[in-house]
C-alpha cells in the first residue's frame, strides 16, 4: 500500500491548524476528498461514532480511512482498556497495479488482504498486555505487526473463519479471527471498496455496515 500520511481526528475538537483552520474541519476535508464511498456500522448500532484518521498516497490522494463506534480504544492501564466497548471500520479504496505518483515504481493492487492487514494493525495499535513493561512494547508490537502481515496475506489459512454479515442489507461474506485482544475482519463492498473492521468488548457477529450518506455528521 501506498499509504505515506494520517489525518487524525482524536483531539480535533480543541485544535486549530497552523493556517488557523480548525483540526476538526480539515479531518472532515480529508475524508469529502475521497473518491470512494464511506462505511459505518447500521442504524442498528446506537452509541457515538467518531472520525478517525484517513491515510493518502504521496500524491495526496485518499486511500483508506476508519470510523470510530462505541468507546475511543485507549492502551492507557488507567483508561479499563479491558472493558472497552468498541468497534472500528475502515474503508479501503479498491486499486488496481499502477504506477507511483513520482513515477519510479509500480504499487501493488489493494485487496481484501489489504484491509485485513489495515484492520489488524488498527487493534495491534490499540492493544498493550497490561503485564508488560513500557521498554518492551516496541519490540512486543513488531512482533505482532508481523504477524497480522502473515495472517492478512492468508485469508484461507486455518486461523481465519467465514461470517456472513449484512452490507446496506445484502449479506456478504467476511474473513474473520479472533485473540485475546480482540477480533478483526475484512470483506468487500460495492463501490469500489474493502471493509475491515476491529474491536473489543462488542461481538462481530451482530454487526451491519452501511454507506454513510452524510460524513460531515460524524464531525
Amino acid at each position: 500500500m501506498e499509504t505515506t500520511s494520517r489525518v487524525g481526528a482524536e483531539d480535533a475538537p480543541s485544535t486549530v491548524t497552523a493556517e488557523g483552520m480548525p483540526a476538526a474541519r480539515r479531518t472532515v476535508d480529508g475524508y469529502l476528498a475521497a473518491t470512494f464511498p464511506w462505511y459505518g456500522l447500521d442504524e442498528a448500532f446506537t452509541g457515538p461514532r467518531r472520525l478517525m484518521q484517513v491515510g493518502t498516497a504521496a500524491d495526496g490522494t485518499v486511500q483508506h480511512g476508519s470510523i470510530g463506534h462505541g468507546d475511543e480504544p485507549s492502551v492507557r492501564a488507567d483508561a479499563g482498556a479491558e472493558k472497552q466497548r468498541f468497534a472500528v471500520v475502515v474503508s479501503m479504496a479498491s486499486s488496481p497495479v499502477r504506477r507511483s505518483g513520482d513515477g519510479t515504481g509500480v504499487l501493488d493492487a489493494t485487496t481484501v488482504s489489504s484491509a485485513a492487514w489495515l484492520a489488524g494493525s488498527g487493534l495491534l495499535a490499540c492493544t498493550w498486555p497490561p503485564q508488560m513493561d513500557h521498554a518492551l512494547r516496541d519490540d512486543w508490537l513488531d512482533q505482532q505487526t508481523e504477524t497480522a502481515f502473515e495472517l492478512a496475506d492468508d485469508l484461507d489459512g486455518p486461523a481465519w473463519s467465514v461470517l456472513s454479515l449484512p452490507v446496506d442489507s445484502v449479506p456478504v461474506p467476511f474473513h474473520y479471527r479472533e485473540s485475546e485482544y480482540g477480533w478483526v475482519l475484512a470483506g468487500s463492498a460495492r463501490g469500489g471498496v474493502y471493509l475491515g473492521a476491529y474491536g473489543r468488548g462488542m461481538s462481530a457477529y451482530g454487526l451491519g455496515f452501511s454507506v454513510i450518506d452524510d460524513i460531515t455528521t460524524y464531525a
